[in-house]
């Protein structure tokens, strides 16, 4: 059973928010800037959207989006192979929020405080800087960041999907130390759990695909070796127009044809 609460659905999508969500009203100062945190989570909703859309564009679906305390999470049905469809989807994330930050830059530009307001421009600038934050840590070229799958993608080509996604694992349980070290020592525990659960999602995320490689490598089914070889038993027939069909190979039609 889902544990999750379901917002709602948007462009067939559907958005649930973890339960887990409200521990962020602990961080101090949340709650005095909670319209500010609504937003700047708004925004991860769209950075969401943005793998999400273009998932869909090379023909993969998305299963849902969850909020989480530390982000947000679009669950793809499948990860694409190819490393320039890989690379699109992952960028598109981090594309959104600069695209935001842009849009923002341009309303402070024109208006200002003269026509918003001090305080409207104040909180649209912070706005600004913390997509611009949330963008570039996206881009970090690490798992489970955005940028491990950029970096697996452009690495892919030449050293393989696996040694590519090892890699950029390495660097996230790396950063994953260094962080959570600094986090012990200024007694952070927020940041000592996101350092555990970047730490868990890259050695996760290499066991997968390393499973997967090898699925693929030892174990690969007849129709990715040669889908035009038929399955024992069967054989193909042309059904006329340029058809091709499986057609059951029986002892009587070779007798037929051996001795009619």
């Amino acid at each position: 059973m889902r544990m999750s609460w379901k917002l709602g659905r948007v462009a067939g999508i559907d958005v649930f928010l973890h339960p887990t969500f409200f521990l962020i009203l602990l961080l101090p100062g949340v709650a005095e800037n909670l319209p500010l945190v609504l937003a700047l989570f708004g925004c991860v909703l769209l950075h969401e959207y943005g793998h999400a859309l273009t998932a869909r564009r090379f023909g993969i679906d998305t299963l849902d989006i969850t909020l989480y305390p530390i982000g947000g999470v679009a669950r793809l049905v499948r990860m694409p192979r190819a490393p320039g469809a890989e690379l699109l989807i992952a960028l598109a994330g981090p594309a959104v929020n600069f695209a935001i930050a842009a849009g923002l830059f341009v309303v402070l530009s024109l208006g200002g405080s003269a026509v918003l307001g001090s305080f409207a421009s104040f909180f649209l600038l912070q706005l600004l800087v913390m997509n611009l934050v949330l963008a570039c840590f996206n881009l970090i070229p690490a798992f489970p960041m955005d940028g491990g799958r950029v970096l697996r993608a452009l690495l892919s080509g030449w050293i393989g999907r696996g040694q590519a996604t090892s890699v950029a694992a390495s660097i996230g349980r790396a950063l994953a130390v260094g962080f959570g070290i600094y986090s012990l020592l200024t007694l952070n525990l927020i940041q000592i759990a996101l350092a555990w659960f970047i730490y868990r999602a890259a050695g996760a995320e290499e066991a997968g695909v390393l499973a997967d490689e090898h699925r693929r490598r030892y174990a690969a089914p007849v129709d990715e070796q040669d889908p035009w070889r038929a399955p024992p038993g069967f054989r193909w027939v042309e059904s006329g127009k340029g058809v091709w069909r499986l057609a059951p190979v029986t002892v009587a039609d070779w007798g037929s044809r051996r001795w009619g």
